[in-house]
């Protein structure tokens, strides 16, 4: 599945807008902001790590190190 697709989890999806999941240099920055390593870079742009997504712990550090609206956290419960 690509970065652009939301992944199968539970809790939470990440969704990464083109052109920005082809982008390699936003792949590293993600990789490294992210605690819980939910991304990795790639030659190609970032990649999803399976079966992390509900790791995630809604620090939106992926957010604020994208550009604006390229990185989308979709929660799948209602508070």
């Amino acid at each position: 599945m690509s970065a652009t697709e939301p992944m199968d989890s539970v809790f939470i999806d990440v969704v990464i807008a083109e052109p920005a999941a082809s982008d390699a240099g936003l792949a590293k920055k993600l990789e490294e902001v992210c605690p819980v390593g939910i991304f990795r870079a790639t030659a190609s742009g970032t990649e999803i790590v399976p079966g992390q997504l509900d790791e995630c712990v809604l620090c939106e550090l992926c957010v604020e190190a994208a550009p604006a609206g390229a990185v989308t956290i979709i929660k799948k419960y209602e508070q």
